[in-house]
């Protein structure tokens, strides 16, 4: 499961803020993570400037995820050409990414090479619906992804505090490795209540 979030950097405090109003030179960078579906555990972590693409991002996550992926699952910012090309480069099994809502065939059906995982999936949403394809594909286990983003926002709040990059990457992976290491210690057991 892949998904990105921003964090603040060089950050103003609130009172500032309340008397001279926000700055016009407010910076953050992405926190781009892939995150295991079964463990919950932070599986590579990407820290880029604001302007980078999701797709891009999670073209450097899905390289550097470790051993064999069967799923990945990401909200229609990783729906680029770019991101569907590094998961088949990687073997993916499946690739649960929903298209946008104008989106239009990239290979048609009469083309001899294999048909895309992309255009599967459009098929499949305009023969059933957008809501039964995502029951179908597992597209909700995406969440965890923005579990573990929420986990990492409350336990380590919304900013960074290095000043150069290569600090604020460090940082960055330093956190996640604490929030893996607290997620080994234990999660909570849910289950219905009936």
């Amino acid at each position: 499961m892949v998904d990105s979030t921003g964090l603040k950097i060089y950050g103003e405090g609130e009172w500032k803020v309340r008397q001279h109003g926000p700055s016009k030179r407010r910076t953050w960078r992405k926190l781009h993570l892939s995150v295991d579906e079964a463990t919950h555990q932070i599986q590579a972590v990407v820290l880029t400037e604001a302007g980078v693409d999701d797709a891009e991002a999670g073209q450097q996550l899905v390289e550097e995820t470790p051993g064999p992926i069967e799923q990945v699952s990401g909200d229609g910012a990783y729906d680029k050409r770019k991101f569907y090309d590094t998961c088949q480069t990687r073997k993916v099994d499946l690739i649960s990414v929903p298209p946008r809502r104008n989106a239009r065939l990239w290979q048609h059906g009469n083309c001899s090479a294999p048909p895309l995982p992309r255009d599967q999936n459009l098929r499949r949403i305009r023969r059933v619906g957008r809501k039964r394809w995502k029951q179908e594909s597992g597209y909700h286990r995406r969440s965890l992804a923005e579990t573990a983003v929420f986990r990492f926002k409350i336990i380590f709040g919304n900013h960074l505090s290095a000043r150069t990059i290569p600090r604020q990457i460090t940082e960055a992976r330093i956190k996640c490795a604490a929030l893996n290491r607290m997620t080994q210690l234990g999660m909570p057991d849910s289950y219905p209540v009936a």
